[in-house]
């Protein structure tokens, strides 16, 4: 149901991103890599694991493992909002990450990129990416100033 501006009554968060993996445990030792927090490893049953991580300052989280979902591994795109893009690019060659440079302009398609930062620092216009070792991908954006209503 929806209010007569066309505005859900009903507050809907993202709370938990299932991605698709090969190997669990090598997912668990990248997550782990990148510093993000460990939330769960539970196996309920045979055929049946959750692993999940939150990223650093996050109210989302992401969950891999077993039995989950019939996706095939490495297929998730996945975003990521960070305060400084050259910080984060830093930190993450610092973990032993392989992240592409940061460019600016539009994330897609990729012949549209230009090399660094957005030479203003535009919000929303400078970015990184990295892949887990199946692939799933992450796109990594700066954002400084947030867009009206987004908090």
């Amino acid at each position: 149901m929806s209010g007569t501006d066309g505005q859900s009554k009903v507050d809907m968060m993202l709370e938990v991103d299932i991605i698709s993996v090969s190997d669990p445990d090598r997912s668990k030792k990248f997550y782990e890599l990148l510093g993000w927090r460990l939330d769960a490893d539970d196996a309920p049953f045979e055929g049946l694991r959750i692993v999940q991580f939150t990223p650093p300052g996050s109210k989302a989280s992401v969950t891999f493992g077993q039995g989950l979902t019939s996706a095939a591994p490495g297929s998730a795109d996945g975003g990521l909002v960070v305060s400084d893009i050259e910080l984060a690019h830093d930190e993450l060659v610092d973990r032993g990450v392989d992240v592409s440079d940061v460019w600016h302009g539009p994330p897609f398609p990729p012949k549209a990129r230009q090399p660094g930062p957005d030479p203003e620092r535009t919000s929303y216009g400078s970015f990184c990416s990295f892949s887990d070792p199946d692939g799933n991908t992450w796109l990594v954006q700066e954002v400084t100033t947030r867009l009206p209503g987004r908090e």
